[in-house]
């Protein structure tokens, strides 16, 4: 339980600080919206890597080489723990929007800093808010924001880090219809962190690997069709490789 009280006691004196910090933001962006984004970003990114480094999680990445840096993408990953978008976060270089279900913009100061980095609430029962949320990613990536979605939908309560959801197409037409490239992302570990001995938090190796960038130009009308089944074959085969370590 030390770890669990030591994560909570710097999560919520981030989110008090942050009452000074979000409205900093909103000032930067009065000036320079392109400050803004790479302010809430690195703000972000460097909060989710406490949380990580508090939680004992061993990182590797294997790949991030492989992502533009100069252009924006769409991230697609397995989704199995809170822990995904913590330590995935930590990894991001640009700003990056995170589309995330539509419960989150309840909780006060974290939906503050979400809105503040483009982030979109998705209710996923409600079919035409779905489609505007993705029109909104599509416009954002034309923009230059990446997202990072977890097609998914939810998290995979599998016992298996193979046990994984069928991929939603609609996901991907933020990069069908905007032209950025695609980076499938396979996180591997982050369960045993949190989810599987709740409420107690537990150090636990986590394997993030990039997948080659997919550009949607370079694919015919049937590998269009297909992009989310191949995004999921490609990162379960990651997957599997590493359950056998």
């Amino acid at each position: 339980m030390i770890r669990l009280i030591i994560v909570m006691l710097f999560v919520v004196s981030y989110l008090l600080v942050s009452l000074i910090l979000i409205p900093l933001g909103y000032l930067i962006g009065v000036f320079s919206m392109p400050a803004r984004d790479k302010y809430a970003q690195a703000m972000i990114s460097w909060a989710f890597s406490v949380v990580g480094f508090l939680a004992g999680a061993r990182v590797t990445v294997e790949g991030k080489e492989k992502v533009p840096r100069d252009e924006a993408v769409l991230y697609v990953a397995n989704h199995r723990s809170m822990f995904d978008i913590v330590l995935l976060y930590a990894q991001m270089f640009r700003p990056t929007a995170i589309v995330a279900k539509k419960e989150i913009k309840k909780v006060p100061i974290l939906s503050w800093w979400m809105i503040l980095m483009h982030c979109r609430f998705m209710d996923r029962e409600d079919m035409k808010q779905s489609l505007q949320v993705i029109l909104g990613c599509i416009e954002d990536a034309k923009n230059g924001i990446s997202i990072l979605i977890y097609p998914e939908g939810t998290r995979s309560k599998g016992e298996s880090e193979l046990d994984m959801n069928p991929f939603k197409e609609g996901s991907f037409k933020i990069a069908l219809k905007s032209g950025v490239k695609i980076v499938p992302v396979a996180i591997h570990g982050t369960r045993e962190i949190f989810e599987r001995q709740f409420p107690r938090i537990k150090a636990n190796k986590v394997a993030i690997t990039y997948c080659t960038p997919i550009d949607p130009a370079s694919l015919d009308k049937e590998g269009k069709k297909q992009i989310a089944d191949t995004c999921r074959e490609q990162i379960r085969g990651i997957l599997e490789k590493y359950d056998k370590i």
